[in-house]
């Protein structure tokens, strides 16, 4: 067993598919199947339930799975571990984040870094909160930004933004005169919010639930300009961090507080127990010593 196989079977098994995944591998199926087989022959069981159409993993390849992870992301840690002694301020980071925070924060923030280490390449993976989390957790990324709270039993947790709730509508909206309001006068509103992957859904819906109303949701996207586009062409409401409403007070929009609301914290989040890479930890110490952007 070699860790090439642990890789090649790693990819088969999240693809579920052995043309996917050599194509992910950028290798020819017939490779990759024959480096799975070899696998199998070697420890004497059968990693993949192969009869129907979409493969998927026996309960030893389910086994396999969950430890070949482990070796692996330990062989990246000790490669990263070394590299660091050999090669200070050099190599890369890997970071996961969603489009939100990248097109709030990350222009200052990744030019300062560049400014310090010129020579360490970033490398950026834009996704909801819940998938950052998890590449985070399977070593996909090395950090991830998130909105706060998460398990701080798997989780290393550094915040570094705390921004306010609040409403934006349009100008024409009823309430709009208003400087504050309650949220449960907009219940029967249409509700565009944020799609299902980023933490700030479920937080809105839960917000509104303790209003005292379900939300009317309308429209759910995983772009947060397109959403406030939608406000100004009057077709919704939606709950927005301070920040963005502030981007948004050219348009014909009308940023209202809420009576209650509940915080936007945001925390730059890595693996609790696994080695965290030189560059990694320049990278946290830069974004806490910058001045808020």
């Amino acid at each position: 067993m070699d860790i090439r196989q642990l890789t090649y079977f790693i990819e088969v098994a999240k693809h579920k598919s052995f043309t996917k995944a050599a194509l992910a591998l950028h290798v020819t199926q017939p490779t990759l199947s024959k480096m799975v087989r070899n696998l199998e022959e070697e420890m004497e069981v059968t990693l993949f339930d192969r009869s129907s159409r979409q493969i998927e993993l026996t309960d030893a390849g389910a086994v396999v799975f969950e430890q070949a992870q482990k070796i692996v992301v330990s062989l990246d840690d000790l490669t990263a571990s070394l590299y660091d002694v050999m090669n200070l301020k050099k190599g890369k980071i890997k970071i996961g984040l969603p489009p939100v925070i990248s097109t709030l924060f990350f222009p200052t923030i990744i030019a300062e870094f560049q400014k310090a280490y010129p020579e360490v390449t970033v490398m950026l993976a834009e996704d909801g909160a819940k998938k950052v989390e998890q590449k985070v957790l399977e070593g996909e990324v090395d950090l991830g930004f998130v909105m706060l709270p998460v398990d701080e039993e798997k989780f290393d947790v550094v915040p570094f933004v705390h921004e306010e709730i609040k409403l934006l509508v349009h100008e024409s909206h009823p309430l709009a005169h208003r400087e504050t309001i309650d949220l449960i006068e907009c219940k029967d509103d249409p509700f565009l919010l944020l799609s299902k992957e980023f933490t700030l859904n479920g937080r809105t819906i839960e917000f509104c639930l303790s209003e005292g109303f379900t939300p009317k949701i309308a429209y759910e996207s995983s772009q947060w300009d397109f959403i406030v586009g939608m406000v100004e062409k009057n077709l919704g409401i939606t709950l927005m961090p301070k920040l963005i409403c502030e981007r948004s007070k050219n348009g014909p929009f009308k940023t209202l507080s809420l009576t209650n609301t509940f915080p936007w914290v945001l925390g730059i989040i890595s693996a609790k127990n696994r080695y965290l890479p030189y560059t990694s930890r320049s990278f946290i110490s830069l974004v806490k010593d910058l001045p808020k952007v």
